[in-house]
């Protein structure tokens, strides 16, 4: 999972007033079906049926996840539904009491036929309110907008009977004959209005993400590999099209990069770009699965802005396929939905990932060192404004209580640090020939797809592959309470730490919005009150309260906002600029120059010309 932080920032700022390979099912054995109707959506609701494999027992239960693999926090995703039932034979209710929120008993099951209830969409929840609180991650998330978009998240309609998870699956869906489905499953049925999908187990099926929408895709095949771009955009301002080619020449790479994994050979992106109404996505990032990856994203984001954290967190999500998704414990090969037991290496599934997305575009050339370096310089920023001395396996494994659940950021930070500093010792150790790719691999031979490794064995394992001072690091660095001498790892490359004047933003500090906009309806974007304007405002003669109408002659409102956050980024010290303001009801012209407020930022640099061999090994081998 990806989560993308400037997406919660924005998001604050304009309400200023959250890999197994399928097998086909066997026909013979006793399955369960599952019908979702997406042609009669009333209330917003969707139905869905189920019918009962033969149960054997006076009671079972029924439920549908708490949380699924990947999103590592409590969901509860039985909260959005309604009116469950269950029936005999005759179509005579049955008994059922709710046991929380997620499960349901049934009495008498040894008659139970089918049942049915209502699903409602998490996107219809969302109230944007950032990390750690109660909103589904959108990724991970519903949608039902009637005629429009569908975003099947399986765990959020299908859920499985007691003891009955290992039984295949076949999900019916009907629908209405001008939306497709984006999916990397094979659709059995050849009409435009029924698709039958079949999965050997629930686990499987729940891999497999489903967007209804108006068709608008895109096919390449990257290295054996089929890969699908699928995209819903409701203004119609972007298309699979418009991205595709960036989209392709990233997969490329990833696949140079990651030479002979080869999980899986088809592979989808569906990317949903929210309007960002109240009703609407407001989670922006994305969810890995086997053999896709759900984004979702504002609409109003500029191409290059949306192109740019595509790349990103695509292929962060792509990465999984390495880990976890082929070299995982046995918590995640036997995750429990509903009484979920965690592993204690997100510094692997997460981090190393994380650390990947980075390290391929320097090593195939799609970034420069500079802008690589600048990156690990924000991780460090990012990682020591957490708790540095909480041991990372420890917050792994109870990740879903506090107080590990607020570090979980951290995976992203700290977490791709302890990626980086394993790499840069496995290549100090083996005079540049290995790295943590390489480590990777021994990993995925070891164990794989279908072999997980015990939690507690996982570093010495690790130890025997490379070398004791790989051992000593994850003892005690990541299993341990002692913070992480990131410069002294960066040195054994010839890498030291600067400081530097840089421009800090204008709209948009970190998490810290300048401006923002009145409402939905009144879409005028305003300087936000009781806040210290810095230099930029304060040389223009810009006040709080300032409605901005135009920024050098162009309208800017909350259609267009991201846009005037883009084009301020690409602005430089002393160009003119003019923008037209209301102020007290009257409209008045500022004219001056652009001037940035600066601050001191710790950078990276390469400085020792006698480690530049073991530098070249790390970013390009």
């Amino acid at each position: 999972m990806k989560k993308i932080i400037f997406a919660l920032a924005f998001s604050s700022l304009i309400w200023t007033t959250k890999a197994n390979t399928t097998k086909p099912a066997d026909s013979k054995k006793e399955g369960i079906e599952v019908s979702i109707n997406l042609t009669d959506v009333k209330d917003d609701q969707v139905l869905v049926t189920v019918k009962a494999p033969k149960i054997k027992t006076d009671e079972i239960t029924y439920s549908l996840p708490k949380t699924v693999p990947g999103t590592y926090s409590v969901d509860d995703y039985g909260k959005y539904t309604a009116d469950f039932k269950a029936y005999d034979k005759k179509g005579a209710l049955l008994t059922v009491s709710k046991n929380d929120d997620n499960t349901w008993l049934i009495k008498n099951a040894k008659s139970l036929v089918k049942i049915t209830y209502l699903v409602n969409d998490t996107f219809d929840t969302e109230k944007g309110r950032g990390f750690g609180q109660d909103d589904v991650f959108s990724p991970a998330g519903t949608n039902i907008d009637a005629d429009k978009n569908f975003m099947l998240n399986l765990h959020g309609f299908v859920g499985y009977f007691q003891d009955k998870k290992e039984m295949p699956y076949k999900v019916t869906i009907t629908h209405p004959a001008t939306l497709w489905g984006a999916t990397s499953m094979i659709d059995k049925d050849g009409s435009s209005t029924v698709d039958v999908f079949e999965m050997p187990l629930y686990a499987e099926l729940l891999e497999n993400p489903i967007m209804y929408s108006k068709p608008d895709y895109t096919t390449f095949t990257v290295d054996g590999m089929d890969i699908q771009i699928a995209v819903y955009s409701p203004s119609g301002k972007f298309t699979a099209e418009s991205i595709t080619p960036e989209m392709k020449t990233m997969m490329t790479a990833q696949k140079t990069f990651l030479g002979k994994v080869n999980s899986t050979k088809k592979y989808t992106v569906i990317l949903y770009l929210s309007t960002m109404s109240p009703t609407d996505a407001k989670g922006f990032g994305a969810l890995e699965h086997p053999t896709a990856t759900t984004v979702v994203m504002p609409e109003v984001i500029p191409k290059d802005e949306l192109v740019k954290q595509m790349k990103d967190v695509v292929s962060h999500e792509f990465f999984h396929i390495v880990t976890p998704l082929t070299i995982h414990s046995k918590e995640i090969q036997y995750f429990d939905y509903n009484a979920p037991k965690m592993s204690e290496h997100l510094w692997m599934y997460e981090g190393v990932t994380e650390y990947f997305a980075n390290l391929f575009q320097i090593n195939q050339g799609l970034i420069d060192e500079n802008e690589f370096y600048s990156r690990i310089a924000e991780k460090i920023e990012g990682a020591n404004a957490m708790n540095d001395t909480m041991p990372f396996t420890t917050m792994s494994a109870n990740v879903l209580t506090e107080p590990y659940k607020a570090q979980y950021l951290n995976v992203y930070q700290k977490g791709a640090l302890i990626g980086m500093c394993l790499d840069i010792q496995i290549r100090e150790s083996s005079n540049g020939k290995r790295g943590i790719l390489d480590l990777m691999h021994q990993l995925s031979n070891e164990y794989g797809v279908s072999k997980p490794f015990n939690d507690a064995d996982l570093f010495a394992k690790i130890t025997s592959l490379t070398y004791p001072e790989v051992g000593e690091f994850l003892n005690k660095y990541v299993a341990g309470p002692t913070p992480i001498p990131y410069y002294d790892y960066l040195a054994k490359v010839g890498i030291t730490k600067t400081t530097t004047k840089v421009p800090d933003g204008i709209f948009l500090q970190g998490q810290v919005p300048f401006i923002g906009v009145v409402s939905q309806e009144n879409k005028e974007i305003f300087i936000v009150p009781n806040k210290e304007l810095h230099i930029f405002y304060t040389s223009l003669g810009l006040k709080a309260g300032d409605i901005i109408l135009t920024v050098n002659e162009k309208p800017y409102n909350l259609d267009n906002i991201y846009d005037l956050i883009s084009e301020s980024q690409k602005w430089k010290e002393n160009d003119p600029i003019s923008i037209k303001i209301k102020r007290d009801g009257k409209e008045q012209v500022l004219k001056g120059n652009v001037k940035f407020p600066y601050i001191d930022s710790e950078g990276l640099e390469a400085t020792d010309a006698s480690k530049a061999a073991l530098r070249q090994a790390w970013l390009k081998s």
